[in-house]
């Protein structure tokens, strides 16, 4: 049933959390790319949930989030394997953005922005692979972090790129992003950093953005600069060009997604949406020889961040180019919207770090979100500074405190 705000695939799934925990009280949505024992996750894909088996355990993440005291309230609607960033599922519809109505939530993690945007859950999981958390939340006004590579636990999701996924979440406070990261965040796999924070204003990234969401985003950077200093402008790709870290980003996913996908699709034949179908025969046409030189230059972009942000270097910068496209367009511009998105969403997941959403301004009003990126292992840091910075969030808006 797909339930209010079209946010849902089983709007009944209930599971009450422990009693006395740090989350007690708290309710949540799962993304259906989770496992949960004794169900079919779908993963956007009414065939895939055909030829798959109901889960023999519930996935880790949402475990520990039951065992902290939060309760499940509902399986949300993905894209279509979670490969698409705009929001709209051929199979089971577009969830509605309460914050920009008549416009997509953003995707791949669509149904689980809507829900806690819509105050259907306190917060709600997502999985992040080029942004299908961080675009979500800029789109429905919402926090949200994606998280060091490997840093939450993947046991019990759907693969789809693994050296790219992650798993992300998304709430309306600061405070509360805060304590599902206390939950959530491997010890063992990363630290806070103890550096003091340094602002970095990457001048390539913010070229990125529409010239209204570059404005809006910039008063909110100066309220942040009164806090931290001003923020060192950098070039983050040194000349080479974002789009040439699109293209990077595009074959290195690529490869890994028909690795987990290409044999199912070859031997079922599935019915798969538009857009998404076409990207995943492109994906198919990757050869061993682009793989090798994509992840080659990967590799350099990783090293690229990892030398920007040292010594407390924190990334600021605008999460998508602007606000929420319409509704009714993602099979007609998903090819430009997605390329336009990924040239900033693309950046964290190619490097394998750590960026968060800030809901802290809005274009013809609508949400558009200011982000903060820092090195592998700083998510703790990057939480803190979301909590000290923004206030309790206002009608889908949080206030950034002077």
């Amino acid at each position: 049933m797909a339930g209010r705000l079209n946010a849902y695939t089983d709007e009944d799934l209930s599971l009450d959390g422990a009693a006395g925990g740090p989350l007690s009280g708290t309710t949540f949505a799962v993304k259906d790319l989770y496992d949960i024992e004794g169900m079919v996750a779908h993963c956007g894909n009414p065939d895939w949930g055909r030829t798959h088996g109901p889960a023999a355990q519930t996935a880790e993440a949402v475990q520990q989030l039951l065992a902290a005291g939060a309760s499940v309230r509902g399986k949300t609607i993905t894209d279509e394997f979670a490969f698409s960033i705009v929001g709209e599922n051929h199979h089971f519809g577009t969830p509605e953005n309460v914050n920009a109505p008549g416009r997509v939530c953003g995707g791949s993690s669509s149904g689980s922005a809507a829900a806690v945007a819509g105050g259907l859950a306190d917060f709600a999981l997502g999985t992040d692979t080029g942004g299908s958390v961080r675009v979500p939340a800029s789109f429905c006004g919402l926090f949200g972090l994606r998280p060091t590579h490997d840093r939450v636990s993947l046991q019990g999701v759907f693969p789809l790129a693994p050296s790219f996924d992650t798993a992300g979440w998304f709430a309306r406070e600061p405070g509360l992003m805060r304590r599902i990261g206390k939950i959530l965040l491997d010890d063992a796999a990363g630290a806070e950093t103890a550096a003091p924070v340094r602002l970095l204003y990457p001048t390539d990234a913010w070229d990125q953005a529409d010239p209204e969401t570059r404005t809006v985003l910039g008063h909110a950077l100066k309220r942040l600069e009164r806090l931290y200093g001003p923020a060192e402008p950098v070039s983050l790709s040194e000349g080479a060009g974002l789009d040439r870290w699109f293209e990077t980003f595009r074959v290195a996913q690529g490869a890994e997604i028909w690795e987990t996908l290409g044999d199912w699709i070859e031997s079922v034949g599935p019915t798969i949406g538009p857009g998404i179908k076409e990207r995943l025969s492109w994906c198919s046409s990757i050869g061993p020889e682009m793989r090798v030189s994509a992840d080659a230059e990967r590799a350099r972009i990783s090293d690229r961040v990892a030398e920007v942000t040292r010594d407390g270097g924190v990334l600021v910068m605008p999460v998508a180019p602007g606000p929420a496209i319409p509704a009714g367009q993602a099979a007609v511009a998903s090819d430009t919207v997605r390329a336009k998105i990924i040239r900033l969403s693309g950046i964290a997941p190619l490097a394998r770090v750590p960026q968060i959403s800030l809901p802290v301004a809005k274009v013809e009003g609508m949400p558009v979100a200011l982000s903060l990126m820092g090195a592998p292992g700083s998510d703790e840091t990057l939480l803190a500074l979301a909590e000290a910075c923004c206030g309790s969030a206002v009608d889908g808006l949080a206030p950034m405190k002077d």
